[in-house]
């Protein structure tokens, strides 16, 4: 150990100066390759002082900053982001630092790697509302899905960060005063790369979770899409399906009897409701739409009453990395 921090200590003093850009550029792929290789030395770079050089990297200009000196900058922190997450929140200007270098005409492989470190941090329950104010960096991941043609793996990846996103449930109506409903909403309609649209559902089906989701839905034509959804007969997948009727069910939560009474209006829901709890897709699949039909009859039996709908699941706060954690609550 007193080796490793020797090495860590020696090549930060290296990066304070590494006499041209070409040597400091070396220096970065050294830090990126031992801190994908050896997790003890992560923390050791981040006590040294890595992290504030490696941002600072990020905000540099050219020639300073080249393509491969950037993608090393940020692997190199995703991969310190995995052992120490408190150094990095703790640097002054960080999260400006990631925002600054991610853009729809970023490398695709600095994006991802920039989306990575956000989903990384956000498995922090008390880093999520840090990051949710930083509406520089939510702008920045937003624009990469709005982008056109965005590479496949960015997408998936950014998708992942603003699921961590809205986890924190005050988040949600940042996200979308952000414009974040609309590009979803495209990616579900019109990007048919495998899991995409599925990704894409499970950050509506948080993002449904807050008050002022409702017009922006509304405006989206989002409630047909999703009750089209719900329907067997569309073909959608299973957990396309699961994460619709989810985003049906937080929107109705959230909006109450408007939103209720917006679901309804497409005659097909309450059918196509009650055809996926007859079918038991999965166990979860059934506990939404059972909390959803509940809600939709009675708004048919009542329809001039008012009432308050339980709030189901929406602060589930899984921070699972795994493909089967991606179905939102």
């Amino acid at each position: 150990m007193e080796v490793k921090g020797r090495t860590a200590c020696s090549l930060v003093k290296r990066m304070n100066h590494p006499g041209n850009a070409e040597a400091l550029g070396e220096i970065i792929a050294e830090i990126r390759l031992l801190t994908k290789h050896d997790a003890e030395v992560r923390l050791l770079l981040a006590d040294a002082g890595a992290v504030s050089l490696l941002a600072h990297h990020l905000l540099a200009s050219s020639p300073i900053a080249t393509p491969s000196s950037l993608e090393n900058a940020s692997a190199a922190l995703l991969n310190i982001s995995i052992s120490a997450r408190e150094p990095l929140m703790s640097t002054p200007g960080f999260l400006d630092a990631l925002a600054h270098c991610i853009s729809p005409a970023a490398s695709a492989d600095v994006a991802q790697n920039i989306a990575a470190v956000v989903f990384s941090l956000l498995s922090v329950d008390s880093y999520r509302p840090i990051i949710g104010s930083k509406k520089t960096l939510l702008s920045a991941l937003i624009a990469l899905i709005a982008a056109p043609d965005p590479d496949a793996r960015t997408v998936k990846d950014v998708l992942r960060a603003l699921f961590g996103v809205g986890l924190y449930a005050l988040n949600r109506a940042t996200m979308v005063d952000l414009g974040v409903v609309r590009p979803l909403f495209s990616l579900v309609t019109e990007d048919s790369r495998p899991g995409v649209a599925e990704d894409a559902l499970a950050v509506i089906a948080k993002v449904a979770g807050c008050w002022e989701s409702l017009r922006n839905f509304r405006n989206e034509s989002g409630i047909r899409i999703l009750v089209n959804l719900v329907d067997r007969k569309t073909g959608a997948s299973r957990r396309a399906r699961e994460n619709a009727v989810a985003a049906l069910l937080n929107l109705a939560t959230s909006g109450g009897d408007a939103a209720v009474a917006e679901i309804r209006q497409f005659e097909e829901a309450e059918a196509v409701v009650k055809e996926l709890v007859e079918n038991e897709i999965s166990v979860r699949a059934t506990s939404k739409a059972v909390a959803l039909l509940n809600a939709l009859e009675k708004r048919r039996r009542n329809p001039v009453e008012s009432h308050w709908i339980r709030d189901f699941d929406l602060l589930d706060i899984s921070t699972s990395h795994t493909s089967s954690e991606w179905t939102s609550n």
